[in-house]
C-alpha cells in the first residue's frame, strides 16, 4: 500500500465535507480526495469528477459486475455510491494519503477493507432536531428528502461504534481542531 487511508463518514447534514475540505487545506496531510461514484442527480454548484462521477443506474450496475468498485451500496431506490477502485489507485500511484467523504455504510465497509491502515472518523451531530434544522437551512432537498435523511441518521448513528473515534460537531471549530490532531497523530504513526 503507498499510502494511509482517512475515512470521514457522517449522516447527511452533519458537517463532514466542511471537515473534509478542512482537511484537504492542510498541505502536511499530502491528502487526496477519492471522488466517489453516484447515481444521484448533480445538485447546484457540483462539478463531475469533481464532486462525484455522476453515472446512469444502468451503467452503475454494469460497474459492479465489472467489478469496479471497492464498495458500493443502494442507499436509497436506485440511488447507488461506490468507491472505485481506480479513484485509490490514481492516489497511491501520486504517493498521497486517501481520504474518503463517504456515507456512514461506505464508512463501515472502508474500514472493514482497510483495517489498522485507515482512521475511520465517524461524525456525530450534536443531536437530531439540529441535524434537521441544518437539513432545513440547507434548502437543497424537500421536506419528504430530510424526513428520510432523519430517519435514516437515527439507524446510522447505531454504527458510530464501528469507527475508530466519534467526533461530535456541536461548535463547529472544535470539531475541526480535533479531526485535525486525530488525522495529524494517525498519519505520524509508523
Amino acid at each position: 500500500m503507498a499510502g494511509k487511508v482517512i475515512i470521514v463518514s457522517a449522516p447527511s447534514g452533519a458537517g463532514k465535507t466542511t471537515i473534509v475540505k478542512h482537511l484537504m487545506a492542510i498541505s502536511d496531510f499530502n491528502l487526496a480526495f477519492s471522488v466517489s461514484a453516484a447515481t444521484r442527480p448533480m445538485r447546484e454548484g457540483e462539478v463531475n469528477g469533481r464532486d462525484y462521477h455522476f453515472i446512469t443506474v444502468d451503467r452503475f450496475k454494469t460497474m459492479i459486475d465489472d467489478n469496479a468498485f471497492i464498495e458500493w451500496e443502494e442507499v436509497y431506490k436506485n440511488c447507488y455510491y461506490g468507491t472505485l477502485k481506480s479513484e485509490v489507485e490514481r492516489i497511491w500511484n501520486n504517493g498521497q494519503n486517501v481520504l474518503f467523504d463517504v456515507d456512514v455504510m461506505g464508512g463501515v465497509n472502508l474500514k472493514e477493507k482497510y483495517g489498522t491502515d485507515a482512521l475511520a472518523l465517524f461524525i456525530m451531530p450534536p443531536s437530531i432536531e439540529i441535524l434537521q434544522e441544518r437539513l432545513e437551512r440547507r434548502g437543497t432537498e424537500s421536506e419528504e428528502k430530510i424526513k428520510k435523511r432523519i430517519n435514516k441518521a437515527s439507524l446510522e448513528i447505531k454504527f458510530s461504534r464501528k469507527f475508530d473515534v466519534t467526533v461530535t460537531n456541536d461548535k463547529l471549530p472544535v470539531a475541526l481542531e480535533e479531526t485535525e490532531k486525530l488525522v495529524a497523530g494517525f498519519l505520524n504513526k509508523t
